[in-house]
């Protein structure tokens, strides 16, 4: 059957749909003709940043990917796989749905929860634990307030109904986010190993299904939506945002599960940006096989739609499943149990061509190779220039800070501040305990821990991102996010073992941001080889900004880390929460006069310039192995990591829980304000039974770090040298109810 072409498209059409002049060339070229409206669409989507990495690949590809536990390799699959030990494996990965949920928040943050937990199920692994990181404009805001409202709920519907539990997660607020909040999304699930699958398409005449939900209109050219900037016009692009089922998918969860018990399968992948074209197209390349497909058997729920939007939809709870030729009634069988569509839509054919068909018209004729990365995708290595501003941040001295003469008022500030302050009002609306295998409800922790069921292990997870540090400092703030990540999962008692990322930025056809991208690459590489951490996968988000009437704002750079570690013994679970008085506090790490970039400096001297705080690798290091060997000798009560807020606010997190006290003695050679609220890096604050002291001092003298005795547990009360701070009462009370108090204003 002849081609037939029914719509030569033009560079103008080209443009309206985000590609550029010469990539339109390129189509042509790679075609040997001129595109019609259906295979311009296919480039358009599959070209774009969000599907491609265009932009971005060149600086990924410098990420270190190999690890000793690592089973499958970044971009290998839909998601990282980790061996956890025991004849099992983990499967983790993070990603944002940053622009569907400034204008849609609901179901933008509810579609983002769905597709990051179908990464995970479309692999063979059963979700166990979500994360997020989210981050909003200022408080004071409506609209903030309608962004923080829907993107929560739509979280904890979403994730409630289908029954995984959110167990970590962080949130801040800046006014760089007023229009273009962040909304990242993680999901962890555990797998037998061998018993994954792939997402990968061959052998010739195996026939080709899509399972799920029908297929609306919702989400087209939601990848191209996603890699554009967000303006006055943006609400015009509702279309582009998708519609979730949480009980939907959890129908096609236990169907993918079961149909991955069988020998049936050849390969799945979801269907998330770009739809059933991505989904074609990345498992063809990846088998070196074409398809023949019928657009015209997709179930769909809405009348008249067009081949193009069949293509490109983002339509929510959808595969595609690679059969063996003679299991289909098997397969269909198994569906049909959980009342899914499962429908025959073509087949694999040998070489390298996706043909698609409509009522018998071939209307798009395009080889796969060249809609993918590696294959005919556009690689660009940009453009990047450190910005003016860089080098005036350098020249910040802290003695140009006056210290405050009440320092108790201080404290009470930062307790209230909404980037420290409880997110009860948030936590509250998660299920943070479905299924079971959540162990902190009776011992929280710097990072979550999940019960590894039929194990003595557990997964011990973690989202971190500062992304003021990174504002400040590309290269040395990613390294703190990373060092962070690291040492909440050391403090909980676990080994970190690999990390998934989300990398959200500005414009990346903008030189300085550019720069940002690059800086945030090389300090992740750099603290990623310290901590043998590999990178297993993530994502990435340019064009997380504004363009109101020509003026464009960039968000922060924020590149969120999702950290995952392993404890091989439950036992060494360790609480951050202090637990009787009497009991010593300790400070391990070296203190310093540095208040660069925190949260007292940034919000009470409203000095928003300052370098990123001071950070040493090789500090980190030598922190985390004492740590370690703390917790498997058994002489730490608590252990918490000292962070945003510094010290006074680790000390009070850890006191809170079981609404203790504590009374301490800052350090006369460091400035009492660096000491008590300054976020210098490789620090945990530690309890102990006064019985262990003897042995407890004997690991600090041999580990070769800075430690100091501050004090010890009190019943009630909260002293600073000897000047009272007020009761652990009215400081949770300041603490626990900051933000419930803005979000009633």
């Amino acid at each position: 059957m002849q081609n037939k072409v029914q719509e030569y498209t033009t560079l103008d059409d080209a443009l309206k749909l985000g590609l550029r002049e010469e990539e339109y060339e390129k189509i042509k070229e790679i075609l040997g003709r001129t595109p019609n409206f259906t295979e311009l669409s296919m480039y358009s989507v599959m070209w774009s940043e969000h599907c491609s990495y265009k932009n971005s690949i060149v600086w990924l590809k410098t990420l270190p990917k190999d690890g000793p536990h690592m089973l499958a390799k970044a971009g290998e699959e839909n998601a990282g796989l980790v061996d956890i030990g025991e004849g099992r494996a983990c499967c983790f990965k993070i990603e944002s749905h940053n622009h569907p949920s400034a204008l849609e928040p609901y179901q933008g943050a509810a579609t983002g929860v769905g597709g990051i937990n179908r990464d995970i199920f479309t692999m063979g692994a059963r979700p166990v634990a979500q994360l997020n990181s989210l981050r909003f404009g200022d408080i004071k805001h409506n609209k903030t307030k309608w962004l923080l409202k829907g993107v929560v709920k739509g979280i904890g519907d979403y994730g409630n109904a289908f029954g995984v539990p959110v167990v970590g997660g962080e949130v801040y607020f800046d006014s760089c986010y007023n229009t273009n909040p962040l909304v990242n999304a993680m999901s962890a699930g555990i797998v037998r190993k061998g018993r994954t699958l792939s997402a990968i398409s061959y052998g010739e005449g195996n026939p080709v299904y899509i399972v799920g939900s029908s297929t609306g209109k919702d989400g087209i050219h939601g990848a191209t939506f996603a890699s554009a900037d967000l303006d006055e016009n943006s609400a015009d692009d509702i279309p582009s945002v998708q519609v979730g089922d949480p009980f939907q998918e959890k129908l096609l969860l236990e169907a993918t599960l079961e149909i991955a018990k069988t020998d049936a399968v050849i390969g799945m992948q979801d269907m998330g940006a770009a739809g059933i074209i991505c989904s074609t197209s990345e498992m063809s390349a990846k088998g070196e096989h074409g398809m023949d497909i019928n657009l015209d058997k997709v179930p769909l729920r809405q009348p008249n739609m067009q081949p193009f939007e069949i293509l490109l939809s983002e339509s929510q709870e959808r595969m595609l499943v690679i059969i063996k030729k003679g299991r289909e009634k098997e397969v269909e069988a198994i569906f049909d149990k959980w009342d899914l569509n499962c429908v025959q839509i073509g087949v694999v054919t040998k070489g390298n061509m996706l043909n698609f068909y409509w009522h018998g018209e071939r209307v798009g004729q395009v080889p796969a190779s060249s809609l993918v990365l590696g294959g005919g995708a556009p690689v660009y290595l940009r453009e990047y220039k450190e910005p003016d501003s860089f080098k005036k941040l350098k020249s910040f001295d802290i003695s140009q800070v006056r210290l405050p003469k009440d320092l108790k008022k201080v404290a009470y500030a930062l307790l209230e501040n909404l980037n420290i302050a409880s997110k009860r009002w948030v936590i509250e609306q998660y299920d943070t305990m479905v299924g079971t295998k959540n162990m902190q409800t009776n011992k929280p922790s710097d990072a979550a821990v999940v019960n590894v069921k039929g194990t003595d292990k557990a997964l011990v997870l973690t989202v971190d991102c500062n992304s003021r540090y990174v504002a400040a400092d590309p290269y040395t703030g990613t390294m703190i996010a990373v060092a962070e990540a690291a040492r909440n999962i050391v403090c909980s008692g676990g080994e970190p073992s690999a990390i998934t990322n989300c990398l959200n930025f500005g414009n990346p056809y903008n030189p300085e941001v550019y720069w940002q991208f690059v800086g945030a690459i090389k300090g992740m590489a750099t603290a990623c080889k310290k901590f043998k951490t590999p990178v297993t996968g993530g994502n990435v988000s340019f064009y997380n900004q504004t363009n109101i009437k020509g003026k464009i704002e960039p968000v922060y750079p924020t590149p969120t880390i999702g950290m995952l570690g392993v404890m091989d013994k439950k036992e060494w679970h360790t609480s951050l929460a202090f637990r009787k008085p009497n009991d010593l506090i300790y400070l391990l790490g070296k203190s310093v006069n540095d208040i660069n970039s925190s949260e007292y400096l940034y919000s009470f001297h409203k000095i928003k310039k300052s370098p990123a705080p001071y950070i040493s690798l090789r500090e980190e290091m030598l922190l985390h192995s004492l740590v370690k060997n703390l917790i498997r000798n058994k002489l730490l009560v608590s252990c918490h990591d000292v962070s945003e807020g510094g010290l006074f606010v680790a000390l009070f997190e850890s006191a809170m829980p079981n609404m203790l006290g504590f009374t301490i003695d800052t350090d006369a050679k460091i400035r009492k304000d660096a000491f008590l609220f300054g976020e210098a890096q490789g620090r945990a604050v530690v309890s102990i039974d006064p019985e262990d002291a003897e042995e407890f001092v004997e690991h600090l003298a041999l580990s070769g770090i800075s430690y100091t005795r501050l004090g010890h547990v009190t019943k009630k009360r909260i002293n600073v040298d000897n000047e009272s701070f007020g009761s652990i009462n009215k400081l949770a009370d300041i603490y626990q109810n900051a933000l419930q108090n803005h979000l009633k204003e």
